[in-house]
């Protein structure tokens, strides 16, 4: 075998081994992105069982299967209203409580749309 050969055999041995060692790492990367996204989902659940009672956590996961986009708005505006220190008093909401944060949220977000014929 020449030279050259060997050389070739040898430059292809360590890219496959440094491609096997790209797709380790990125497999290891993408197992701690999971148990990441894991570990917040369950301290989000954690907080949202501080601050709404069990009807209202009923009601709050009835909303995720009807409007997902608007249920994680729900929980980011309860937790950021909870974090601050501005829910303190009335935990755990119950589920009329929660209903007017709901009814406040819902007019806050909806937009009057206009439309213009020249």
């Amino acid at each position: 075998m020449s030279e050259d050969e060997e050389l070739m055999r040898l430059r292809e041995a360590r890219m496959r081994k440094m491609q096997q060692e790209s797709e380790e790492n990125s497999m290891d990367q993408a197992i701690q992105q999971a148990q990441y996204q894991q570990e917040m989902e369950r301290q989000k659940e954690m907080l949202l069982m501080m601050i709404l009672d069990a009807e209202a956590r009923s009601r709050l996961n009835t909303i995720k299967l009807a409007r997902p986009e608007f249920a994680q708005n729900v929980e980011m505006q309860l937790i950021q209203l909870y974090s601050a220190g501005r829910l303190r008093g009335h935990t755990p909401l119950s589920d009329d409580q929660f209903k007017e944060i709901l009814k406040q949220l819902q007019s806050s977000q909806q937009r009057d749309f206009k439309i213009k014929f020249k």
